[in-house]
């Protein structure tokens, strides 16, 4: 019966294998390594928020009832024939608008809160893993996109009226008119789609955001118009000075009141209003999970 082989002498392993993972001396990644910043961020909103259903249908929808509800208004009162009594066409515009400004709502509450409904939101801090940074590509991205379409709707449907208006007694509107009308009232909806991102990213639940911004544009004329007691008549014309339609309607110089916000205050005040959500939202964020 023959014996075993002895067995082989331990060697160390050769310096390749016990540093196996390390990088070689002399080895370049093909791959670029680079610091992340803010406009990664931007480049990764724009490509989700262009990607998605959700904005060509909301964007689609609010351009045709910007334009269609413009341009309906428009021929109805052309082919009447009335003496608008040198008042500025432009005010035509607001009807269309204040309909669609839920659709940017809209879009703006799915922005953020719909990544918590479908869990991508995990996804997203992992690639992202600076939340804050996040939530300011979100509200940038989308302000400047809802800033863009809503510039472009106003200022059709301004030169729309215009034109078809200018033979019923109504001014030319003047570069402060034109400027309120298209740019002022531009911003003020883009800050109401940024504050109804804000609201979504808070309570992170797309149909209750939605019901909740709907309910701050709408309840507050509703509530006044059905208070009939003489000792709420301050709280009834406040809720009228202050409600989202009132305050849209003074960009074209026909606010619902005779008092209250006026000029450019409306958009100072959707300004502080969208600052306030915008810094409940950063601070939420960094403290829950997600």
């Amino acid at each position: 019966m023959s014996t075993p082989p002895p067995p082989m002498p331990q060697t160390a392993a050769p310096d390749w294998q016990a540093s196996a993972g390390a990088p070689q001396p002399g080895y370049t990644s093909p791959i670029p390594v680079v610091r992340t910043h803010l406009g990664h961020a931007l480049v990764s909103e724009w490509t989700k928020i262009k990607s998605v259903r959700s904005t060509v249908w909301t964007l689609g929808v609010f351009a045709l009832l910007v334009l269609g509800i413009g341009t309906l208004t428009g021929l109805v009162v052309s082919s009447s024939d009335p003496d608008l009594g040198g008042e500025s066409p432009l005010a035509l515009g607001f009807f269309g608008l204040l309909l669609g400004a839920m659709c940017i709502i809209t879009l703006g509450v799915l922005t953020t809160a719909s990544e918590y409904g479908t869990g991508m939101i995990r996804t997203t801090m992992v690639a992202c893993p600076s939340r804050a940074r996040v939530l300011t590509a979100k509200a940038l991205v989308f302000f400047l996109i809802a800033f863009v379409v809503t510039l472009v709707c106003a200022t059709l449907v301004g030169f729309l009226h215009v034109a078809l208006l200018e033979s019923h007694n109504a001014t030319a509107p003047s570069g402060e008119e034109w400027l309120k009308g298209t740019v002022g009232v531009s911003l003020y909806v883009a800050l109401l789609g940024t504050l109804s991102l804000a609201i979504g990213s808070i309570i992170r639940h797309s149909a209750g955001a939605i019901t909740l911004m709907i309910g701050a544009v709408l309840a507050p004329l509703v509530i006044a118009l059905f208070m009939f007691s003489s000792s709420l008549q301050d709280v009834q014309q406040a809720l009228f000075e202050y409600s989202i339609p009132n305050q849209m309607s003074i960009f074209y110089a026909n606010s619902l009141t005779e008092s209250g916000p006026s000029g450019w205050d409306p958009l100072w005040i959707m300004l502080v209003a969208a600052a306030a959500a915008l810094a409940g939202a950063f601070a939420l964020l960094e403290k829950r999970d997600v």
